[in-house]
């Protein structure tokens, strides 16, 4: 399991003629790029190092007409089609063998409305591009915690970021997109138009259609926030996760809290004798005044005397780019998630012991705290259900030597399977779905029908479906 993909060297069959390729480069302004071009493999490659796969045609999108053009052509043509944003999402749904990628990394331009409070920000925008634009004016939306991260697959499959339990899901603040749908229209969806499209892609991931713009609801934070991240020893893990379940009880709507086992980095910010050692670490946001946010993380800060603690006031933007470091492009990488209903000590344990058999030091057992503004949406309002749950329990797997694949992909695969064991557990996340091999109900829950129906009326043919997808009716069902 080295690559998720056809192997290294090996070309698809080109699924257009050459003139016709010609033809479609008259028609779009973007870049078209094909098997045996320059740059065809830099092209192909995505953040995900275990994903190696091989399109008959890359296009990078200018604008919303390119985009029509591309679906239209893959609709003619019953190609498969991919669609880059970012590019990070961990399944490598961003790229697909034999088909058209559709690539808006070129499409990232911001425009921020400080009066009306919104941003619009293109499809290939990523987290530190809106973030940079709606922080001049100390305003921000909530998105993730990774400034490299494209907002489009994050939005589309929920998104949950720092300011999670403050202001909700990075899907609760969308105020309206822009889709070009299978049949190659160009649509606005809003609680005005297109309801039912913008109640599917709140959450409903790629299923309908191309998101080329976004439009997001803007809150006064920053420029300054405060910023929570220790690391405690590993022999105190239970301990910490216990004052963690503990401070969730009356945990403020400001705060939002990620705690994390795994190991410490062999990085100079941290000390050398502790390099490569077990650990507990809390990272978190409270958007607030000082005082009270440092009384707010007393208890998770001095659970322990710790290796060390980075805690207080720091830019949002600084908070937001974090992790950046512990993402690289081209690492392996292999996440699947579940949620809790309750923290209880035998979860605990479960993910301490977990953490510890990790066959890579790079690699993280996260407990996320939900709650607040995320469970104040009803379920059946967006197309994102699993809101009731105060918890989602992450394994991600990252690993550098692709000998090691095989044990990563099972060490996650087998936790996730032992954790769905407990009566506790539930449910997916779609920007932490392995390789979809989950059924689409564990994602989608109840509202899985309604978005049949949506997928239907916008995607018969079911153009769209590199995603955990949503199967159309057919004829005969």
């Amino acid at each position: 399991m080295a690559k998720a993909g056809k192997p290294a060297g090996e070309e698809p069959e080109t699924a257009l003629p050459e003139e016709e390729i010609r033809a479609f480069e008259e028609r779009v302004s973007g870049e078209v790029i094909a098997p045996g071009d320059e740059g065809y493999d830099a092209a192909r490659r995505v953040w995900n190092g275990m994903i190696d796969k091989r399109p008959a045609l890359i296009v990078r999108c200018r604008g919303p007409a390119d985009v029509v053009e591309t679906v239209t052509l893959a609709r003619d043509r019953d190609l498969l089609v991919a669609v880059r944003g970012g590019g990070h999402n961990v399944a490598g749904t961003a790229v697909c063998d034999g088909g058209v990628v559709i690539d808006l990394s070129e499409m990232d331009g911001v425009r921020v409305d400080p009066e009306g409070r919104t941003v619009r920000a293109e499809g290939g925008s990523t987290l530190g591009d809106v973030d940079r634009e709606t922080q001049l004016f100390g305003l921000a939306t909530p998105l993730g915690v990774v400034s490299d991260t494209g907002i489009a697959g994050l939005t589309l499959n929920g998104g949950v970021g720092h300011l999670r339990r403050e202001y909700g899901l990075a899907c609760d603040n969308l105020a309206s997109v822009d889709v070009v749908t299978a049949d190659g229209e160009l649509r606005t969806a809003n609680e005005e138009h297109n309801e039912d499209l913008f109640w599917a892609v709140r959450g409903g991931g790629g299923n309908f259609g191309v998101v080329t713009s976004f439009e997001y609801a803007l809150h006064e934070v920053g420029p300054e926030v405060y910023g929570l991240f220790v690391l405690h020893r590993g022999d105190v893990a239970i301990e910490a996760m216990r004052r963690f379940r503990e401070y969730t009880q009356t945990a403020s709507r400001r705060a939002s809290v990620l705690p994390f086992y795994g190991f410490v980095p062999e990085l100079e910010e941290f000390p050398e004798d502790a390099w490569g050692e077990p650990m507990v670490a809390f990272l978190g946001c409270y958007d607030g005044e000082t005082d009270d946010a440092a009384e707010e993380f007393r208890p998770l800060r001095t659970t322990a005397e710790p290796i060390v603690d980075f805690s207080g006031p720091m830019p949002y933007t600084e908070l937001q780019s974090l992790l950046d470091e512990d993402y690289p492009d081209g690492r392996y990488y292999y996440w699947k998630a579940t949620y809790l209903e309750r923290l209880d000590d035998d979860v605990i344990d479960f993910l301490v012991r977990r953490g510890e058999e990790s066959p890579s030091k790079l690699s993280t057992v996260d407990l996320w705290h939900l709650g607040g503004a995320i469970s104040d949406v009803e379920r059946d309002a967006t197309a994102f259900w699993h809101r009731d749950k105060p918890y989602m329990l992450t394994f991600e797997a990252n690993w550098d030597d692709p000998a090691d694949s095989d044990a990563n992909v099972a060490w996650v695969r087998e936790s996730i399977a032992e954790v769905r064991e407990m009566p506790v557990a539930s449910g997916t996340y779609g920007n932490f779905p392995g390789f979809h091999e989950d059924p689409a109900q564990a994602l989608f829950g109840e509202n899985y029908d309604r978005l049949v129906e949506v997928k239907t009326r916008y995607d018969p043919d079911n153009l769209f479906r590199l995603n955990q997808n949503v199967a159309p009716k057919t004829e005969s069902a």
